[in-house]
């Protein structure tokens, strides 16, 4: 089962698939560790809150686990934008789906 998910600033991101997160053009963009995420590279991208709303916490940008070699699945139409949340100290939104073409 599959879970769509935006961007703290209400973004359209893509959705998680078991512990694998995908960008809406489906190219898998990074990995769950519980609610952390990290790329391809095994650096951190950011976690999830609120359940279904992707963030980056600045303080853990230096975190790491093992990389992977992303994968592709078949694209998804893009859902519309939500209103953003107001950001919170010491995060930032997180990467846009883009980033992961």
């Amino acid at each position: 089962m599959s879970r769509l998910l935006w961007t703290w600033g209400g973004t359209f991101f893509g959705f998680r698939r078991g512990d694998r997160l995908f960008t809406h053009g489906v190219v898998e963009a990074g990995r769950f560790h519980g609610d952390e995420i990290y790329g391809s590279d095994g650096y951190y991208l950011g976690e999830i809150r609120n359940e279904r709303r992707l963030i980056t916490k600045l303080t853990k940008k230096s975190r790491r686990r093992s990389s992977f070699e992303p994968s592709r699945l078949i694209g998804i139409a893009s859902y519309v934008g939500y209103v953003g949340y107001v950001m919170y100290v010491g995060y930032e939104d997180f990467p846009d789906p883009e980033a992961f073409a």
